[in-house]
């Protein structure tokens, strides 16, 4: 059986979440973060799906998501995978992003993927120092140089946003999953609050967002948890909270968003030390 390894670790300094997957034969479904991921394949060959375009990643390749694109990626040829990447929230992107250009936004990365980019090298290096408990001084200034690169030659300040312009019905479905996550929602009702027919919604849905009506509305969930987690809530009361219908089903598919049980994620933030938490888990 593949040994896997899963180790993570969050950086006080730096504001930023850090994964290594070693070892992955695991399939993503469909899904997106609510945060920046910079991520690049230490080896393995996966199929990367993000906002409809497909990719081929390969060892050395750097791969960008930006808030709310949907993306899935699984093995090929039942090669493992060995991944590292960060996680910047948006309002300490925000931060950076000023300190930086001066300038207050959000930026959209572009494109999706970076091949055989030699800034696979820097976030490597990076990850490492942030693993290891490095001096803070240099760690801080390589992110500094490194996120300066990504916005300089990988971002557009003039339209920082989705290029399709999403409908006013599309809206209100995203406004009402995002205020009613935990309570029971089906098509009917979304369906009898836009006007749109079932079939319509879906597919008129999928198309702008890129992901589909169910898969945004359990993204949505397990955000949430992720939080409830960080902050000590019993994963058993996370899965009510967010309105999964039991733990199992809460566990089965926050492993296949987050590549964690609930219980290996929250152990994250039982022990801090300095400016370091982090964990371990093997599979």
């Amino acid at each position: 059986m593949t040994r896997e390894v899963r180790t993570i670790s969050f950086d006080a300094d730096l504001k930023v979440e850090v994964y290594r997957f070693e070892g992955i034969m695991q399939k993503f479904p469909n899904h997106f973060h609510d945060y920046y991921v910079i991520g690049f394949i230490e080896q393995g060959k996966r199929h990367l799906l993000c906002k409809n375009e497909e990719y081929i990643i390969n060892s050395g390749d750097v791969v960008i998501f930006n808030p709310q694109d949907p993306h899935a990626c699984e093995q090929i040829d039942g090669n493992t995978l060995d991944y590292r990447c960060l996680n910047i929230q948006p309002e300490v992107m925000r931060q950076y992003v000023l300190e930086i250009t001066g300038m207050e936004y959000l930026p959209c990365f572009t494109p999706t993927v970076l091949y055989r980019s030699e800034l696979a090298i820097s976030l490597h290096d990076l990850h490492l120092m942030v693993l290891e408990g490095q001096p803070d001084f240099q760690k801080e200034e390589l992110f500094l140089l490194l996120l300066e690169q990504l916005l300089r030659e990988y971002s557009d300040v003039s339209a920082p946003g989705p290029s399709q312009e999403i409908t006013s019905e599309i809206k209100i479905i995203c406004e009402y999953i995002e205020s009613h996550f935990a309570q029971s929602i089906t098509l009917n009702h979304l369906s009898k609050l836009t006007g749109l027919s079932k079939y319509h919604l879906l597919r008129s849905f999928t198309r702008q967002k890129g992901i589909s009506p169910y898969s945004y509305l359990a993204t949505i969930r397990i955000n949430h948890a992720k939080r409830l987690l960080e902050q000590g809530v019993p994963p058993i009361d996370v899965a009510i909270q967010t309105g999964f219908s039991d733990q199992s089903h809460f566990t089965n598919f926050f492993k296949k968003l987050i590549g964690l049980t609930p219980k290996q994620y929250a152990r994250i933030f039982i022990h801090e030390t300095g400016s370091k938490r982090s964990a371990d888990i093997t599979a």
